[in-house]
């Protein structure tokens, strides 16, 4: 099949776009946390395995963390185990800890490193247990809601926080031209596992990795102002004003200071995309405009 002449120039124009990029980002590691409808879109699902393929194939280190949350309630729920929240966070018990395990370090875990393979890639799928790769700690989790005189520290199980991360496995993987995915499942100094936020987990990882890029993929356009526009970027003065305003409030609010702590941590950049639009991440990495909003530092 021959291209038309306006076709062949549009490609051309696109490679040529993406050449200084990929010159830019070539040897760097760009850590991408997977999850929401990219996750269980199957069109999204296979445009995500090739962007992380074709980011490999030119040179960049993509570093994968996915969450789960939609697949363990649906387990959960099949076994007759109601889901429970409190501000967002899944109350994780001992059986609920199982469920989370089987899910995230099983099911969705190996169809992330199937689908990559299955697309060229040579993708290698670990939880935090192994290797010791995230040390964790038993989540303290203090609520000040409105209706109580004064703040109670609630007990939600198997949920943690992370201490510190042993890069030395991710590290080998990489050097060995394999693409990481990781389960955000950590282990206490106990060996007991820990349910971790996977947006946490990917900011960490991207710190002590030095990354280049934290990617975070969510089911919105990005940050959006109080009139409901993309906020291309901002800065954490940026961040107080929008938090303040009500601008950013519920499920962006953990995701946005995970991204500040990235960058003050010394990741270059961070990036909250649209990961319901196909391609998001290679439209994030190898374009002049991108899909989402950029977190820099101040």
């Amino acid at each position: 099949m021959t291209l038309d002449t306006t076709s062949a120039m549009n490609i051309a124009q696109v490679l040529t776009e993406a050449l200084p990029y990929i010159q830019r980002f070539s040897g760097k590691t760009i850590v991408i946390k997977y999850g929401g409808n990219a996750m269980v879109d199957d069109a999204l699902k296979n445009s995500f395995a090739r962007d992380v393929v074709l980011m490999k194939l030119v040179g960049m280190n993509p570093v994968v963390v996915h969450g789960g949350g939609p697949q363990i309630g649906a387990l959960l729920k099949k076994i007759g185990k109601e889901s429970r929240f409190v501000e967002g966070m899944r109350v994780t018990d001992s059986e609920t800890m199982d469920v989370v395990e089987m899910v995230l370090g099983g099911q969705v875990n190996k169809e992330i490193v199937s689908l990559i393979n299955q697309h060229g890639g040579a993708a290698v799928g670990l939880t935090g247990k192994d290797g010791a790769l995230i040390h964790a700690r038993k989540l303290t989790f203090t609520s000040s809601a409105p209706e109580m005189s004064a703040s109670e520290i609630i007990d939600i199980g198997h949920v943690g926080e992370v201490t510190s991360i042993n890069t030395a496995i991710v590290d080998m993987l990489v050097g060995g031209d394999f693409i990481p995915v990781i389960a955000p499942i950590g282990v206490g100094k106990d060996g007991q596992s820990y349910n971790i936020n996977a947006d946490l987990v990917a900011g960490k990882i991207a710190e002590v990795l030095g990354a280049e890029k934290l990617m975070l993929l969510t089911n919105t356009a990005g940050v959006l102002d109080k009139d409901e526009n993309v906020v291309s970027g901002v800065t954490r003065e940026d961040v107080e004003h929008l938090i303040a305003d009500g601008s950013i409030y519920g499920g962006m609010l953990p995701k946005i200071r995970c991204a500040l702590e990235a960058v003050q941590g010394g990741v270059s950049t961070a990036h909250i995309i649209d990961g319901r639009v196909e391609h998001a991440v290679l439209l994030e990495v190898l374009t002049n405009q991108g899909v989402g909003t950029l977190i820099r530092r101040s």
